[in-house]
């Protein structure tokens, strides 16, 4: 069972950014299909980004999309979220996911979570 710690959240004005990041326990980190979420009204968690293992295919959610990049960083285990022109709705607790099902637009996550980081974003 993949372990993750997310870090990086806080408080930032409408329009600022703020970089999550979040580290998986244990190989083979490489081959991890990755994925960011948030929760949503009537939704646990709603998805937000996810990036294929090879790095070379990602996928967003139209709320995000041009706003938000993902990336990785496999010498380091670790998977980032680039969050540019933040809105107050994007205020959330934000979640990564290790290992899930990746296909085209769409990511299936595991059952395993880490702790979250929570982003305020204030107007």
């Amino acid at each position: 069972q993949v372990q993750l710690v997310e870090s990086g959240g806080g408080l930032v004005q409408a329009g600022g950014s703020l970089r999550l990041s979040c580290a998986a326990s244990g190989p083979p980190f490489s081959s991890y299909h990755l994925g960011w979420f948030r929760p949503a009204p009537g939704k646990e968690r709603e998805f937000v980004a996810a990036l294929s293992w090879s790095g070379s295919n990602t996928y967003y959610a139209d709320s995000v999309k041009g706003r938000f990049t993902i990336f990785r960083d496999n010498a380091k285990n670790k998977v980032y979220l680039q969050m540019n022109s933040l809105k107050p709705e994007d205020t959330a607790v934000y979640y990564c996911n290790a290992d899930g099902r990746f296909g085209t637009n769409w990511y299936l996550p595991t059952a395993s979570w880490g702790q979250g980081t929570q982003v305020t974003v204030s107007s």
